[in-house]
């Protein structure tokens, strides 16, 4: 018996003790899988969703806009939960209260089967947590890991993907979120992607000109600085233990929110070194427009495509109708006019534009096809491709925007 709850996996064994208001389940929520509670409070495991929040008073759950349901207390323990069972196949929003004020608000994804474990699948290797401090960014220091799939050619060279954030991505966190782990031995073993070393890398913190919360400085600054810091600093770190390929045919960068304009940018400034960007929610705004310094903002980028010399780059985008707008801009319209700069371009560029929030649940749900998709007719004996756009999109029109929620006179 111990044998087999050994082997059941950690998602599968919370939602068993949920379903089975097992006196387990207090123990399993308080010591278990990190930030289930609040904005990341939902757990999925087939079609069963676990919401699970941490809360004084009795709490409460809104999914998919729906009038808030009460949820279950777990005896001795403050954790709060509501098992649904919830379609597949797409994302579903949901906002926890309780005393009349909101405890958290944010989406998750009704993962497609890529994103589950699969009997008979190799398994990659995450290092342990490294450290580098910065001479790009001065008196800056951040964490990276490093997730390689099983076959990757880590002596003569593998390819690279590099995903900002990374601390999203490691343990357990991995889980409530991408599932990039999972996913990304799921597509090797079928020969979709080939096996490759991701770089997961974090935001660093303690610039020493600039401030401790590096994030938006690094991530959101419309320049090469941050390829500057990755070529020179973090790549050269990991190639002490794993060789990369040095071709831009065999790397790709991601990220989400700033995460996604920093990879573009990088991709941008450095297309001998990244042609492949997988770009989430991205934050093509004006998030670090200083002016007093001659920065724009990330909503030049869309410009910049429209008006500079079409680059060999291969773009997934994705972005949904409730993501934000706040003084900085609007995050659907910044992330629908990237969409039309590239498709005026000829870029060959894919993009999803659901209904989702500021939320990495589509990118989640998406992330085993706009993997195949980046990473389609990759061919190892290569180091070039001149990237085309697809017949498919050739054919279709423009986007258009229409205003949903108001009338039009």
């Amino acid at each position: 018996m111990a044998t087999a709850q050994a082997q059941r996996h950690p998602l599968e064994q919370l939602v068993e003790a949920a379903r089975g208001h097992s006196a387990e389940l207090g123990t399993l929520l308080g010591k278990g899988l990190p930030g289930l509670n609040g904005r990341d409070g939902a757990a999925v495991w087939g079609q069963e969703f676990l919401f699970a929040v941490e809360s004084d008073a009795p709490a409460f759950v809104s999914i998919d806009k729906q009038p808030p349901v009460a949820m279950r207390a777990v005896a001795g323990t403050k954790f709060w939960y509501k098992l649904a069972v919830l379609r597949l196949g797409t994302t579903h929003q949901y906002v926890y209260t309780a005393g009349g004020r909101t405890l958290g608000a944010y989406e998750v994804a009704g993962y497609n089967p890529d994103s589950y474990p699969r009997e008979g699948v190799a398994r990659g290797t995450l290092s342990e947590m490294r450290a580098l401090e910065s001479k790009v960014y001065p008196g800056m220091k951040a964490n990276y890991w490093v997730y390689v799939n099983a076959g990757a050619d880590v002596r003569r060279g593998a390819p690279l993907m590099v995903w900002q954030d990374g601390e999203t991505i490691v343990g357990n966190a991995d889980l409530l979120r991408l599932r990039l782990q999972i996913v990304s031995d799921n597509l090797v073993a079928k020969g979709v992607i080939p096996p490759m070393v991701h770089v997961l890398i974090s935001p660093g913190n303690g610039g020493e000109a600039e401030g401790t919360r590096m994030r938006s400085i690094q991530y959101d600054t419309v320049s090469g600085r941050y390829g500057k810091y990755l070529l020179e600093e973090i790549l050269p770190e990991v190639e002490k233990t794993y060789k990369l390929r040095s071709d831009a045919y065999a790397r790709a960068i991601a990220g989400a929110s700033s995460g996604a304009i920093c990879a573009f940018n990088v991709a941008w400034y450095y297309p001998d070194q990244f042609s492949r960007v997988l770009s989430h929610i991205g934050s093509y705004t004006a998030l670090q427009w200083h002016p007093e310094r001659q920065l724009d903002g990330g909503y030049i980028v869309s410009q910049k495509v429209r008006r500079e010399a079409r680059k060999n780059l291969r773009v997934w985008l994705s972005d949904g109708t409730d993501d934000g707008e706040s003084p900085a801009g609007s995050w659907p319209l910044g992330n629908i006019m990237l969409a039309n700069a590239l498709k005026l371009k000829g870029y060959d560029f894919h993009f999803r534009f659901g209904d989702g929030m500021h939320a990495i649940a589509q990118g989640a749900l998406d992330l085993p096809e706009s993997l195949a998709w980046l990473w389609r007719d990759y061919d190892a004996s290569k180091t070039a491709q001149a990237y085309e756009m697809e017949e498919a999109e050739k054919a279709k029109p423009l986007f258009r925007v229409k205003i949903a929620n108001r009338d039009s006179w």
